[in-house]
This record gives C-alpha cells, sequence and structure tokens, in this order.
C-alpha cells in the first residue's frame, strides 16, 4: 500500500484555491442532463466522483463537450435519456448513484448500477422502496438493500404520497426530488422521521429552482410536493460551480491551529453566502477561538487564537461533512470534544465513527464512540509517528493530515483516496504549513 509520511509542522500560512464543490457538481451534470437546452456548466470538480457520473451520462447517450479542465458543455435529453440499455459503474460515488437510481427508476429502460466492494456495503433499500411505492421495477443482484441494481421499465403511478425515511441518509430524498419531474404530474413526499444533512437538500432544492422546478416545501423538510404538470427542467445557459466547503474546512482548520502571531490561511472560493450547509463551519470554529480575520464574496482569512481553541458540544447535522475536521480540531482544544447527531457517518464511504475513533486512538487520543456522536479528549502530548488508515474515504486521508500540526510527523496509507473530490489535496497542503 502506498503511504504519505507529512513531517512535523507548527505553523500554517499562505492562500488556497478550492476545487469545485463535489455535492453541487453531480447535481448540476444531472439536471443539466435531464433539462431542456444546452448548459455550460464553469468550474465543475475534476475528481473520481465526477468522473463516473460523466462516464454515466455518456453511456446514456448525453451529448457532452469539454471546455476546459473545469468547463463542460452539457445538451440536455428533456428528461428522456436517449440509450435505453446501459451498464453503469459508479465507483464509490454516492452522489452519483443515488440520483442516478431513482432517475433511472423512472426512464423506461433497463439499467444496471453497480459500484466498488464499499458501495455495495452502502444502504440504498430506503430509496429503492420509496421508489417501488410509486411501481418502479428494481431488483437487488446482492444483497437485499445494498447494490448493485437492476432497473427494468416499469407503469409509474404517484397519485398517492410517497413515503421515505429521512434518518438514514438526505442523498435518498435528494435522488427522488430530482428525479420526480420526469413523470410530469402532480407528486407528494413525506418523509418519515427526522431529516438528516438537511444542508443538503438546501443545496439540491436550490440547484432545482436554477433549473426551472420549485416543489413546494412543507414545514422543516416534513414534505415536498410539485403541484401541477408544469414542473419540467430547463437550462439555466450558463452555471458556475461553488468551491467545495467540505474541503475548505480542512484549510481553514489549518488556520485556527497554527496560523499565529500575524499569520492566516486564506481560503479562495469559500464564501459565507455559499448555499452549502458546511459553509458553517466557520461559525462552529469561531466558537472554539479561532478567529475570522477577513471574508469577501470569494474568500475567508482565518487565523489561531492566542491561546488553545476551546472544546466544544455540537449537534452536527448542518455540518455533517465538515464535522468529521471538527473531530480532529479536539486534538488541539482545551478539554473535551463531543459531536452529536452524526449518524449519517455510519453509512458515508466507511462508518466514519468508528474509523475517526480507531485512528485517534493511534494519535493519543481518549475517544467514546456512540450509535450517532463521538466524545474525544485530546492526549497531554501527540503521539508521533502514527501510520493513519484511510478506509478508502477520501476525507479520513484530509482530516488526519491536520495532525502534523501538532508538531509531530504521521504516516497516512493510501493518499490517492483523496482524488474522490480533491486530487492535489497534499501538494494544497504543503504550500502552507512548515
Amino acid at each position: 500500500m502506498e503511504q504519505l509520511k507529512l513531517p512535523a509542522a507548527s505553523h500554517a500560512e499562505g492562500t488556497v484555491k478550492l476545487p469545485g464543490s463535489k455535492s453541487i457538481s453531480n447535481r448540476t451534470l444531472l439536471l443539466a442532463a435531464l433539462a431542456t437546452g444546452v448548459t455550460e456548466i464553469r468550474d465543475l470538480l475534476v475528481s473520481d466522483d465526477t468522473s463516473r457520473m460523466l462516464e454515466a451520462l455518456q453511456l446514456l447517450g448525453v451529448k457532452l463537450e469539454k471546455l476546459a479542465d473545469t468547463d463542460w458543455r452539457v445538451t440536455g435529453c428533456s428528461g428522456n435519456f436517449p440509450n435505453k440499455n446501459a451498464e453503469l459503474f459508479l465507483g464509490n460515488a454516492g452522489t452519483a448513484f443515488r440520483p442516478l437510481t431513482a432517475a433511472l427508476a423512472l426512464s423506461g429502460g433497463h439499467y444496471t448500477l453497480s459500484g466498488v466492494p464499499r458501495m455495495h456495503e452502502r444502504p440504498i433499500g430506503d430509496l429503492v422502496d420509496a421508489l417501488r411505492q410509486i411501481g418502479a421495477n428494481i431488483e437487488y443482484l446482492g444483497n437485499e438493500g445494498f447494490p448493485p441494481l437492476k432497473i427494468s421499465p416499469a407503469n409509474i403511478d404517484v397519485s398517492k404520497p410517497i413515503k421515505i425515511r429521512g434518518d438514514v441518509s438526505s442523498q435518498f430524498l435528494t435522488a427522488l426530488l430530482m428525479a420526480l419531474p420526469l413523470t410530469k404530474q402532480k407528486a407528494t413526499i413525506e418523509v418519515v422521521g427526522e431529516l438528516i444533512s438537511k444542508p443538503y437538500i438546501e443545496i439540491t432544492l436550490n440547484l432545482m429552482e436554477q433549473f426551472g422546478v420549485f416543489p413546494e416545501v412543507r414545514f422543516e423538510f416534513e414534505g415536498f410536493s410539485f403541484p401541477d404538470k408544469s414542473h419540467v427542467y430547463v437550462s439555466p445557459g450558463i452555471i458556475y460551480v461553488e468551491g467545495d466547503a467540505s474541503s475548505a474546512s480542512y484549510f481553514l482548520a489549518a488556520g485556527a491551529i497554527a496560523a499565529k502571531r500575524g499569520n492566516s490561511v486564506t481560503v479562495i472560493g469559500a464564501s459565507l453566502f455559499s448555499i452549502q450547509g458546511d459553509i458553517n463551519f466557520v461559525y462552529e470554529i469561531q466558537k472554539m477561538g479561532a478567529v475570522i480575520v477577513e471574508t469577501d464574496v470569494n474568500s475567508i482569512k482565518i487565523a489561531a487564537p492566542e491561546d488553545k481553541l476551546k472544546a466544544i458540544d455540537l449537534d452536527c447535522n448542518h455540518i455533517p461533512d465538515a464535522a468529521m475536521t471538527l473531530a480532529i480540531m479536539a486534538l488541539f482544544a482545551d478539554g473535551t470534544t463531543t459531536l452529536r447527531n452524526i449518524a449519517s457517518w455510519r453509512v458515508k464511504e466507511t462508518d466514519r465513527i468508528a474509523a475517526m475513533a480507531t485512528e485517534l486512538r493511534k494519535v493519543g487520543a481518549i475517544v467514546v464512540e456512540g450509535a450517532d456522536y463521538i466524545k474525544i479528549t485530546p492526549p497531554a502530548k501527540l503521539t508521533p509517528n502514527a501510520v493513519i488508515d484511510t478506509y478508502d474515504d477520501h476525507r479520513m486521508a484530509m482530516c488526519f493530515s491536520l495532525v502534523s500540526l501538532g508538531g509531530v510527523p504521521i504516516a497516512i496509507n493510501d493518499p490517492k483516496c483523496v482524488a474522490k473530490t480533491f486530487p492535489n489535496y497534499f501538494e494544497e497542503f504543503a504550500k502552507i504549513v512548515s
């Protein structure tokens, strides 16, 4: 296994430009493909996940033209994929697998969807159950409730409310929301249980509105409705992908940990006006003592406090991915940090609660984990030369790079897993730390 050794560091300073948001990139690609008209997408993320979506759309017959490394022209198919027979391999890209499952279930074709072994361990039963309520013909080709899937033509009936669980993954609701306009019928969704990761639903709704579809939203996302038959996607012409707010968290954290004595870290592509919920990470690290030096419409500048960071006790439903970065910052805080309402970590690229607990213990932390929470007490001194397993999870690799700022060398196994969202992450990280 490839391994990257990061030297001990204690100082952070400089400027980083973010790649595009994964969540926005893959949603935008699918909506552009389903829309009527031609869409030019600017600043699209270049990563494994977006590559899987682009490959899938090409196999489905969507016309794609690469204009530059991060710019694409997509000719929409007006809600009707030209290719009605396709075998799609989607790697470990949940932001491609879940929405495509729903869209293809309503597309009247024969499709198989598969991925890497970890994708076949990630539950999709709640989405399939919701789609079967309206007549979708979906079969499991392996274990019940998990990919791979076989989708066949079906008679779709959305006359009754569609019930879908909200407490496992917001991607299931996102997939259903994005697909329902393909029916060109009135439809209603009822969310069962508390909806987790609500900010990702806000991203979905924002992007759907940019493509001309405006679902009605019931209080606190308890339900959604498409009240008439006019809900069809129309290209907005040109659309820009925001910088990835989750990726911003690592550099913002670096500034909060180690940009002292008048220094700061500037993150370009991050904005407090972002449609991404993870941008609220800025306010949470402010509670820990981080100093917001300056912000504008496309950048945030962060510095460390004069004293130690402070531990926090936080409900993380509003920042599900960026909350992982808080777990590493807990190593540099005074006291025990508790991160709550993170059950969604269990069904991500790996079981992130278990993985985070295991790897934090390697650097000396005292960790207590529960079904939907983690408590972290930092050691008096970090353990040097820990070898961190990353579980083929890009965020584990990026998070644990920050440990080196505690003045200890650290080794990261399988560092190339960051290609999922940020292929040159370690090069950018090296530019700002010393």
